[in-house]
């Protein structure tokens, strides 16, 4: 299993702003990291109800959360400030104007554990869920975790773990995406606080 840093330096986005925190409130117990994207060229995927999705560009922020208790990565890469693609004409009303999510990525991870310069690093178990303020939904990756299961590179204890905690994303993210859209913001807007108070 690939372990994969929260600053996302595969993405080339080691030399971004990026901040990790702990959250015990409310809304959320968990550690969160936030990456701005300060320039850089714009990427996109396609998706059958969202259409083209960007998940990379000038002004975006990409807010990960790791929840407690969960074998789970959420990663929400919302559009620049108070604005969605124009091309999104399927885009529901956003549960706050300022944070509007182009898509969420939400990787089954294994374990958490942390770099020598004390940034999070989560062990990433293949399989994926994909999902738009649309309703586009998507597991990815299924093949992979299939391969990895045969050719004993995970246990089946890891292999059904994996596809437990799909079925559970699946069912408390994606069977409601507008609550999921609402708790989101709330959790951006708490890290947004807590980085301007240097609270970090």
């Amino acid at each position: 299993m690939k372990h994969k840093r929260l600053d996302r330096d595969l993405w080339g986005f080691e030399h971004y702003p990026y901040y990790q925190m702990r959250l015990d409130c409310e809304q959320f117990h968990g550690l969160a990291c936030l990456i701005r994207l300060t320039d850089g060229g714009s990427y996109y995927w396609n998706a059958p109800k969202a259409g083209h999705i960007q998940v990379v560009g000038k002004g975006m922020t990409w807010l990960e959360l790791v929840p407690d208790g969960a074998r789970r990565v959420i990663t929400v890469k919302f559009f620049p400030d108070y604005t969605h693609d124009a091309g999104r004409i399927n885009y529901p009303s956003p549960a706050n104007e300022k944070y509007q999510p182009s898509v969420w990525y939400v990787d089954i991870a294994e374990g958490l554990e942390y770099g020598d310069d004390g940034v999070a690093v989560y062990i990433d178990k293949y399989l994926d869920v994909i999902f738009t303020p649309e309703g586009d939904v998507k597991v990815d990756d299924r093949d992979e975790l299939d391969e990895a299961y045969r050719s004993g590179d995970i246990t089946k204890e890891q292999y059904e773990s994996a596809l437990d905690e799909g079925d559970a994303i699946l069912s408390e993210l994606c069977s409601d995406i507008s609550a999921t859209d609402r708790w989101c913001a709330e959790i951006r807007q708490i890290v947004e606080d807590k980085i301007a108070a240097d609270n970090v």
